[in-house]
């Protein structure tokens, strides 16, 4: 499949990444680490990985954005 090109298609396709699913959140971070979760998609809680990292970057930003206003 790596490398492969269908019919009316013009990008090659890539192998999947392992996958495997893991019955709650808890578990999938602790099998398979919180980035490799959020950002490899290494179960079906990839999504909700994201969600959390996105709410955890733009905590941090606004923050920022708050400490550096004041100065």
């Amino acid at each position: 499949m790596s490398g492969e090109v269908r019919k009316g298609e013009r990008i090659p396709r890539r192998e999947p990444p392992p996958y495997e699913e893991a019955d709650r959140f808890g578990q999938a971070v602790a099998r398979d680490g919180f980035f490799q979760t959020a950002i490899n998609d290494t179960n079906q809680y990839g999504p909700i990985g994201m969600m959390i990292l996105l709410f955890i970057v733009a905590t941090i930003t606004g923050a920022l954005i708050k400490l550096l206003e004041s100065i």
